[in-house]
């Protein structure tokens, strides 16, 4: 075995694992999504923006022909320090996330135009580094849904849970509890549910929001929090000590992102 068919039979293995445990008698799974959850930290003080040129100039569109359909670009506007890059790809299948990376080194164009990000050298990189998480989609919520609305932000919340039983009991808390439908309910516009495979901070699920502007997510999270469904559902006792600590990121888009 090489090492890239062992690469691709360890992340299935491990997502197969993690999936088949959180299914929770929902059935089939294999339609659900995965989503590929990327941190560029880029370096300080330098004018270039070179991982943000190569998605908006050449990678979104190699993505996008090679079966990731959909990426999304975004910036901090509240949370980990700048500068950051955040990055959203949206798999249909794990052979999409083993194999995209040299799908994509085996493009021509993007070997020519995108030259600058792939060749960086040593003494002037594109980034100082980039961390990244995979997640599996809810059952609940099996594909991503981007906002209809052209003026937009975001919030991902980050819900970790201190075992793994309590992070399966909180994201049962979504697809069978209601509280995706509680969400929809009270107006907002969930984008993404995620249960993370391969990451930071695990266990943990990972949910995306869209609003129009931060005055409306505050309202939208008002009545959230006053809906008697809502009430009803967090005072459940089987419910009850899932979450260890939250992570709250605003991030807003980039003129090219597809999110």
């Amino acid at each position: 075995m090489n090492r890239r068919e062992f690469l691709a039979t360890s992340v299935v293995g491990v997502a197969a694992t993690s999936i088949a445990g959180g299914s929770q008698g929902t059935g089939d799974t294999t339609q659900r999504q995965f989503f590929e959850w990327r941190q560029y930290h880029l370096r300080t003080g330098t004018p270039k923006n070179l991982v943000g040129d190569f998605y908006k100039n050449v990678g979104i569109a190699a993505m996008n022909r090679i079966g990731i359909k959909t990426v999304g670009v975004f910036n901090s506007v509240y949370g980990p320090s700048q500068p950051t890059l955040h990055v959203l790809l949206v798999h249909d299948s794990l052979d999409s996330v083993v194999n995209a990376s040299a799908k994509l080194l085996a493009d021509p164009e993007v070997r020519e135009k995108g030259a600058s990000f792939i060749d960086a050298t040593l003494s002037d990189p594109a980034y100082v580094r980039w961390e990244s998480s995979l997640m599996a989609a809810f059952t609940g919520m099996p594909k991503i849904e981007p906002p209809q609305f052209k003026e937009r932000i975001f919030e991902l919340r980050i819900y970790e849970g201190h075992s793994v039983k309590a992070n399966k009991k909180k994201i049962e808390m979504f697809n069978e509890g209601g509280e995706i439908g509680i969400f929809r309910k009270t107006g907002f516009s969930p984008v993404l549910y995620g249960e993370t495979i391969i990451g930071q901070s695990l266990p943990n699920l990972t949910y995306m929001l869209a609003f129009k502007d931060l005055a409306d997510r505050d309202q939208k999270w008002q009545v959230f929090g006053n809906d008697p469904d809502w009430k009803a559902l967090s005072a459940d006792p089987a419910y009850r000590d899932t979450v260890s600590n939250i992570t709250d990121i605003i991030l807003r888009p980039t003129g090219y992102s597809q999110i």
